[in-house]
Order: structure tokens, then sequence, then C-alpha cells
């Protein structure tokens, strides 16, 4: 008989550079009014890269901080997962493996993940179907950093939803047989008729990264279908969080009544407030990170941070985790905190 083992967040840690770009100045750069980009777009500030702050290299700073704060050895550490992006020091490199040697976890194997700003979430759960899988894998990091800001170019009208993208590193540490900050069920929903809504026109295979095309601002994140993508967000995009977020706490064994905190992604304030009146929540359970914009992936954990800080979540409360990402995809995980009195031993025979 086999009966499922506690997979725990044993520490999470984030890192946000020193360095902000205010409303006033993206009002500036942008020509929208201070108003619009405040109460429309919904942030006051963004913290954006300083000379050091490279996207894997905030990624290792905020992992640091994550296994000091869990008091542990980084070669205790089995498995390393990146959830950074794309855009990093280098094209083409495995970022899991620079993140694995910068902290030190020289016992651990390394690969990246990637589902945009969805990834956090997403690979919560694949830490956990492969620590329930693996009886070598009892702690994993996922760790990484996001710095997609440098994509924008604020005088286009296209990515104006993008104006929030921001710059910071986040990190996670699971440990299996763990029975307190327990990762429960995750959902996940893709819908491929958005796969190429937004991107980066030049550097791949299609259009080669040229002279001429970098002279056209040809590097920087554009919507190829602004209407089709606008017509089918508005179908599917709010619905499909409400999904995912309910489904993922009904396969916990809760229903939407129980949320307790939503670590939610930055977006515009109306979209948030929507979803939290959809669940019936009041707005102090969540935190709306409009002094620090989209930090893509690292969201939820920056969210959660703050949450305990201030006393938003406690020994007890149910947290959902919730994020999209372009492409497009809605991801939640449930998760338990505090200490919950489960079994810290697995029985494996029949």
């Amino acid at each position: 008989m086999n009966r499922e083992i506690p997979v725990g967040i044993l520490s999470t840690g984030t890192y946000i550079p020193r360095h902000f770009l205010s409303s006033t100045e993206i009002a500036r750069l942008s020509g929208l009014s201070q108003e619009i980009v405040e109460q429309k777009l919904g942030f006051r500030r963004k913290p954006v890269p300083g000379p050091e702050d490279h996207t894997i290299e905030m990624g290792i700073r905020a992992a640091r901080e994550a296994i000091r704060k869990a008091g542990s050895d980084p070669m205790e550490i089995d498995l390393v997962i990146y959830i950074g992006e794309e855009y990093k020091e280098h094209p083409l490199m495995t970022a899991g493996i620079k993140l694995q040697a910068g902290v030190g976890a020289h016992n651990a194997w390394a690969f990246d993940v990637q589902m945009r700003c969805g990834t956090m979430v997403m690979a919560l759960k694949v830490a956990r179907d492969l620590m329930l899988q693996n009886q070598d894998i009892n702690t994993v990091l996922l760790a990484g950093g996001y710095r997609n800001g440098d994509l924008i170019d604020f005088k286009n009208p296209r990515v104006r939803f993008m104006y929030n993208l921001a710059a910071g590193g986040a990190a996670v540490i699971l440990k299996k047989g763990l029975a307190e900050n327990e990762v429960l069920a995750t959902r996940v929903l893709t819908d491929g008729s958005l796969a190429d809504c937004i991107g980066v026109t030049a550097g791949g295979t299609r259009v080669p990264m040229t002279p001429e095309n970098v002279a056209q601002g040809l590097y920087t994140l554009d919507v190829f279908d602004p209407d089709g993508m606008k017509a089918r967000l508005e179908e599917v995009s709010m619905p499909n969080f409400l999904r995912v977020i309910r489904e993922s706490v009904a396969a916990s064994g809760y229903s939407q009544e129980d949320i307790d905190y939503l670590c939610i992604l930055h977006m515009k304030r109306s979209a948030h407030d929507y979803i939290l009146s959809r669940l019936g929540l009041r707005p102090e359970q969540a935190i709306y990170l409009e002094d620090y914009g989209h930090l893509g992936q690292m969201d939820q954990v920056l969210s959660l941070e703050l949450a305990l800080a201030s006393g938003q979540v406690r020994d007890g409360s149910l947290v959902v985790m919730v994020s999209a990402g372009i492409g497009y995809a809605w991801t939640a995980t449930t998760i338990r905190w505090g200490k919950n009195g489960r079994p810290t031993t697995v029985l494996t025979d029949d």
C-alpha cells in the first residue's frame, strides 16, 4: 500500500533590486498620464536592474537567502530547478546549472523549466511529483530571476499592459517529509490559440538578429495580433483564472470558501479586484503589488513573504498561488500553511 508523503516549503527567498522606476518617470517615457499608470495599470513604482542585477544572478541571491533562512547546507540539495526566463545572461545556456554552482549545491543535478510568468507555480507541481516518485530526491531548490522589463519599449502602445514588467529574483526550497507548509494540488490550463500572440520579433529562426532589425527596434516585446489577442483573452482569461483556483482547491480537499489568502500576480487593478470578488475574498486576503509591479514568475513568492511579514498568512492559512503566462497558460497551487500533523513517513509495502 502506498500512502503519499507530504512535501512542504522549508523556506523562501526573494531579491529586489535597489533601483526603482517611478510612475512619474514611466508617464514621461510613455506619454501616458501618471494617473493612468497608477490607477489603470496599477503601480506606483517598479524595481529595475542595477549594473550587476543579471537574471540568473538575481536567482542566486534569492536562493542564498532561502538557504540562509532554512539554516541548511546547500550540499543537502538533491535537485535544482531554474524557474526564470529565456532572457538571461547568455542565450542557449542551462541556467539551472549556473545557479547550482552559484549556491554551492554540488551534490544536486539541475534543469530549467519554462511557462513564462506561470513557471514558479507550475514548477511546484513538477518538483513535488518528482519528489514523490524518486526516493533519492528529498530536497529541491526552485529559483530564478526576471528582468523582461528590459524588453519593453514605452513608446509602443501595444505593450502598454506590460509596462509593469519589473526585475527581481525568488526561490523556494521544498522538503519531502516536511509536515508543514504543505504543497497540495496544482492545476494547469493552456490555450494554444494564443501561442503566437506575444514575443520578441527578432532573434529566433524566423527573423534573425541583424543590425537592421536592431535598428528597427525588433528586439523588444510586441503583440503580433492585438485585436485577436484582446478578443480571445476577454473571453477566456478571467474564467480560466477562476477555474484553476477552484480546481486546485477542490483537488486539495477544500472549497473556495476555505481560501484565506491569494498569492496573485500583479495585473491591472480592475482584474485583480474582479478575481477577488468572484471568489468572495476581501481586499486584505491578497496584496496588490503596486509598489513592485510585475516580477513575472516571482510575484507569488514575493506576495507570500509580504503576507507572512504582515500577518495576513499564519499557521493554518489555506494559501493559493495563482499565475498566468504568455502563450497562454494559467496555473494555481494550493498550500496549507503551518503545521498540519501529517505523518512524515511513507508505507511502500503492498
